[in-house]
């Protein structure tokens, strides 16, 4: 049954949609001082925060015509932005990932993005900000909730901070749901500082998960050699649970992996770690080694597990 919606409101939400848009400058010719239209930078983050992705699933996240994303798409092929690999899944599917020119073309964006955000909300106090941040939230969550079937959450490169909560959430999480002790923060915040000193942007990566704008999860491939990598940290916070999120971050860093030459992705883990053992069973790895051992103040039993790539 439909409903006659008041002039009023329609106008009302029409005049904050002119506000806002030009409050954020959509309708400048480049979007943020660059050569990208707003539909072509939404493109590029989409693109920057999968490893791979198919024109199909873009499109259906973006609710973009098929025909204007493929010539966006064929642009960016013609600038040497991005990369097409046939898909072993579907030959009639690409499966497209930014080359590092566009990764870098991503950066700049990104970086703009927030600069000038941050020069409009340094203008509010931090009482203004907060309210301001809840109204988003809320016309975000009224609009999204007829057509979303799930909670919403991205995946998105480490950025400065990200290590902190990689290595308290562990800490945090690990005492109060396993016992461990404080020897097991020690040994993430060492993994992380040697992740950070000696990052190979070429051969290793960091996935982070966000719900509603809140981290709640995280992922790395480092480099153990010239043809094994080593799937590290996954962790997906309590209140995410359930929404796949652990399973997408191992299935990133399989499609990483791949994608960068590997010949085998290996973790180590813990057999108290039931969920987690059971995500990466169902992605392929398989446990090749055990081995008992006392370590931040329990007996535990140690777990290899390789996926031949």
């Amino acid at each position: 049954m439909s409903t006659e919606i008041p002039l009023q409101q329609i106008e009302a939400m029409r005049h904050f949609n002119r506000f806002y848009t030009k409050q954020i400058g959509v309708l400048h010719e480049g979007l943020l001082s660059s050569r990208f239209s707003l539909a072509e930078a939404r493109v590029l983050y989409e693109l920057a925060h999968h490893e791979q992705a198919t024109a199909t699933e873009l499109g259906s996240e973006l609710g973009v015509d098929a025909g204007y994303l493929s010539r966006i798409l064929n642009s960016f092929e013609k600038n040497e932005l991005l990369l097409k690999e046939p898909s072993p899944q579907d030959g009639r599917q690409n499966l497209l990932s930014l080359t590092p020119q566009g990764e870098a073309e991503f950066a700049v964006i990104n970086r703009r993005s927030r600069a000038e955000i941050g020069e409009l909300l340094n203008t509010l106090s931090a009482n203004e900000r907060q309210r301001l941040v809840d109204a988003m939230q809320t016309i975000q969550q009224i609009l999204s909730a007829p057509t979303e079937t799930g909670a919403p959450y991205v995946l998105r490169p480490h950025e400065p901070g990200d290590m902190g909560w990689v290595v308290q959430q562990h800490g945090q999480l690990y005492a109060r749901e396993y016992g461990w002790n404080e020897q097991f923060e020690a040994l993430v915040a060492g993994i992380v500082a040697h992740f950070i000193q000696n990052y190979d942007a070429q051969k290793e990566r960091c996935w982070m998960a966000e719900l509603d704008g809140e981290i709640v999860g995280s992922v790395f491939v480092v480099k153990a050699s010239d043809t094994v990598a080593k799937l590290r940290m996954l962790i997906v916070h309590p209140k995410a649970r359930g929404l796949g999120i652990g399973a997408r971050l191992v299935d990133e860093c399989i499609r990483f992996a791949r994608r960068t030459g590997y010949q085998t992705l290996t973790l180590w883990t813990n057999s108290v770690l039931t969920a987690a053992r059971h995500i990466y069973e169902k992605a392929g790895f398989e446990l090749v080694a055990a081995e008992p051992h006392h370590s931040f103040g329990h007996d535990l039993v140690g777990e290899t597990w390789e996926l031949p790539l």
